[in-house]
């Protein structure tokens, strides 16, 4: 079987949160916080397989049937007032393997969604659904929660929310990241173990020195 483009990238990323990709590097794209998971505890990882519609889901239709297992359905509704996603078309992700679906506008059949082992991000619900009459497009630039996102983009989400970026994107900032995971899994449990905040950051310091005008940077010291 051939091996998925980029799986390296997705599998290491998957070992992470999306505050760690966050916080190796400021500059990735992160959608804005109307994009929420529908249902809590799943984590996102995949390319992006992108849409383009408004009020009428044709195209989701057509993407869907077009994208690779692994991929993640994105659509951008262009605003609409109407659901472009239900659970026939969630149901059939999961039996195409799809990684999972990120709708910048709104879905519905919740209940079902929620019973599935498949992230969806919505910006809200509503019952009445789009027209199926119009073709608009797909594998084109589109914008998801105020970010560009590109066909092969790497979408990247959990509780906290959703990322965005190229896989050389991803490749350039990927150690880093994995860095803090594990400097943060430390410092986790060594709190929980009953050590003071105090004892593992130099936030005295770094309040005292930025107070003073002088140059500093926060420190945890493992």
């Amino acid at each position: 079987m051939m091996t998925p483009p980029h799986a390296d990238l997705i599998a290491r990323l998957a070992q992470l949160d999306t505050t760690h990709l966050a916080d190796a590097d400021k500059r990735i794209r992160a959608c804005d916080p109307g994009l929420v998971a529908v249902r809590f505890g799943l984590k996102l990882v995949g390319r992006a397989h992108t849409v383009r519609c408004c009020e009428d889901f044709l195209t989701v239709i057509a993407g869907l049937l077009a994208a690779a297992p692994g991929e993640v359905l994105v659509i951008d509704t262009q605003g609409s007032r109407r659901a472009v996603l239900g659970e026939l078309f969630s149901l059939e992700a999961v039996r195409r393997r799809l990684a999972g679906i990120v709708v910048d506008g709104l879905v519905r059949d919740t209940s079902t969604i929620r019973s599935l082992d498949l992230p969806v991000y919505a910006r809200g619900t509503c019952p009445q659904a789009g027209t199926i009459a119009r073709c608009f497009e797909t594998q084109v630039p589109v914008t998801i929660g105020g970010v560009i996102v590109r066909p092969g983009d790497l979408v990247f989400g959990d509780d906290d929310g959703l990322l965005v970026a190229s896989p050389d994107e991803v490749a350039a900032v990927l150690p880093q990241a994995e860095t803090i995971a594990a400097r943060e899994a430390g410092l986790i449990a060594r709190l929980r173990a009953g050590a003071a905040l105090g004892d593992l950051v130099n936030a005295a310091e770094h309040l005292e020195n930025v107070r003073a005008g002088r140059a500093s940077s926060l420190r945890f010291e493992l």
